[in-house]
């Protein structure tokens, strides 16, 4: 069935003479689909299976209008995005879709790739939103200050906006506790001893920490997470604050920061290991969690600029870990206890997902969010999804000792 086409109506004059242009870059997607396919079907009144060569998820996508393909190959992700936002596509289930562009990253080459006007005119943008202290606030106010009224409504009561660390049979909340109580256990810090947070969302591991005696400095540059983590921390010896990670000063027995790094962005990863070898005690430990982009992605990622940082989060910036691992050493920071865990963040998003749909169902998102956005939101769930799927990108807990007795 490979390649094959069935015929479902006569189509118009117009898409008999657009068709084949189309089915073009429909062949360069079969070509390139060693894993998996794509049952596809057409404006032209046809049906066509893409792939199916080697085993692998299967999508079902519904082109409504040409245009869909023609955004796609000129606009990459943000163009498949426009279209999908625009009706010109159609899924049930978006996952698949975006795990097989992953997953299928080599064969494929650069189809789904943006083309130089579309790639230059988006980094013009992106460079605008580089994270220096002004912006580093802007930035972050526009993904995380959207409301604790609208994460509140699909996270989960821990209120942990990163990926859980499941053990057999965890739910989502255990599985965030499972994932902070690893990073606290990276740490070693006694209870008195003092933590340093940088990136605390809105507060689960501090409120964790605190409970287990330790002192914490925890800070965002989110004013709806800081006010949330005084709160919730209240009566426990935590202090939250509006800080930039660049501007702590004094000294600390640990450091976490949990899926904070993907909002530094790559100019700036030397300064936040400069600043976390600052702040850790000789011999301290700092427990990172980030998330990482494989290394035959990161040339075409990095010259380019995706859905994620045009859409959703401005200024973001997914993890070399080559890079940034040579930077934390450079800094003094021993390079420890690796793991990779991305099955689970593909879990978590998914129940997010669902989460999400549910609050969008019974009309608990706040009013003032429109469908454009709810969609949006849900896009980027699927997308993030089926990148964790596909392999592509992965999420790592390292710990990171200063040197030093």
């Amino acid at each position: 069935m490979h390649g094959k086409v069935g015929r479902l109506r006569s189509p118009s004059r117009w898409a008999r003479g657009v068709a084949p242009l189309f089915h073009k870059i429909l062949d360069r997607i079969d070509a390139g689909l060693a894993q998996g396919a794509i049952e596809a079907v057409l404006p032209d009144g046809t049906r066509r299976l893409l792939g199916g060569t080697g085993p692998g998820p299967i999508a079902q996508v519904t082109v409504v209008r040409w245009r869909a393909l023609r955004r796609l190959v000129t606009g990459g992700s943000i163009g498949w995005y426009e279209a999908w936002a625009d009706g010109d596509w159609t899924s049930p289930d978006l996952v698949p879709i975006f795990d097989l562009f992953m997953r299928n990253r080599a064969t494929l080459g650069n189809v789904a790739r943006a083309k130089r006007g579309a790639r230059v005119a988006a980094r013009v943008v992106h460079g605008l939103r580089h994270n220096d202290r002004r912006n580093a606030r802007r930035n972050i106010a526009a993904h995380y200050d959207l409301g604790n009224d609208f994460y509140g409504e699909w996270l989960d009561p821990t209120l942990t906006y990163s990926s859980a660390l499941f053990a057999d049979g965890d739910t989502l909340e255990a599985g965030q506790h499972h994932k902070l109580n690893a990073i606290l256990d990276r740490l070693d810090v006694p209870a008195g001893g003092t933590m340093l947070e940088i990136g605390c969302g809105w507060g689960s591991l501090a409120e964790a920490a605190g409970r287990r005696g330790i002192k914490v400095r925890a800070i965002t540059l989110a004013a709806e997470q800081q006010r949330h983590v005084a709160e919730r921390t209240r009566g426990l010896p935590v202090a939250a604050s509006l800080t930039d990670y660049r501007d702590v000063r004094g000294t600390y027995d640990g450091i976490a920061s949990i899926e904070m790094v993907e909002a530094v962005g790559e100019q700036y990863w030397a300064d936040y290991l400069a600043a976390i070898a600052r702040a850790l005690k000789p011999g301290g430990r700092a427990a990172i969690q980030y998330i990482t982009i494989a290394e035959d992605v990161w040339p075409a990622y990095s010259s380019n600029v995706d859905f994620i940082q045009a859409c959703v989060f401005p200024g973001g910036m997914l993890i070399h870990e080559p890079r940034f691992r040579a930077l934390a050493e450079a800094n003094g920071l021993r390079w420890q206890d690796r793991h990779a865990f991305g099955a689970d963040y593909a879990e978590t998003l998914r129940q997010w997902r669902v989460r999400f749909d549910a609050a969008v169902a019974q009309g608990r998102l706040p009013a003032r969010f429109d469908r454009r956005f709810i969609d949006l939101w849900r896009f980027y769930l699927m997308y993030c999804e089926g990148g964790f799927r596909g392999g592509g990108i992965d999420v790592v807990q390292i710990t990171l000792q200063k040197e030093g007795a």
